[in-house]
């Protein structure tokens, strides 16, 4: 995969949306308009002082990218140096076994790090919790009661 050359065939947050179906569009739109960061994470995301790609491998259809897909776009949002790019699966399957990755490049698109499915803490309970756990959390989950674990791990990776 030529890495810049697939950032510049993405799209954005608005095109991706409205590309998908009306249900997915609605749903993750919700999800976007009801992020609340609070003070300390738009703190950290306005003051990150470098240009930073972030490429983002998703399909609306998949429950992981309509909760994921708007915490990747609040950085956008909130951060002029920190440009998004997204694509879809199809054509990428080798590079992309699960969806949503997100790729984070600095600004010569060496990569950072990957953000892949879910948040870290998800993962962490699908791997050490009891079935009672696994099931709540991943219902918590799909609701958006992890995104701003999402946003957090983005940040680890940035920082």
């Amino acid at each position: 995969m030529n890495t810049i050359e697939t950032f510049n065939k993405g799209l954005s947050f608005d095109e991706f949306l409205n590309s998908s179906e009306p249900k997915y569009k609605d749903a993750t739109l919700d999800f976007y308009n009801n992020i609340e960061l609070g003070q300390d994470l738009t703190s950290q995301i306005k003051n990150i002082d470098k240009e930073i790609n972030i490429l983002v491998c998703a399909e609306l259809w998949c429950p992981d990218c309509i909760v994921n897909v708007p915490a990747v776009q609040i950085f956008n949002k909130l951060n002029e140096s920190i440009k998004i790019s997204i694509i879809e699966k199809d054509g990428y399957e080798d590079e992309f076994s699960k969806i949503p990755t997100f790729i984070i490049y600095d600004n010569k698109f060496n990569e950072l790090g990957r953000f892949i499915e879910r948040p870290k803490v998800i993962k962490k309970i699908e791997n050490e919790g009891t079935q009672p756990e696994i099931i709540v959390a991943k219902k918590q989950y799909r609701k958006g009661k992890y995104i701003l674990d999402t946003v957090q791990d983005i940040l680890d990776i940035i920082k």
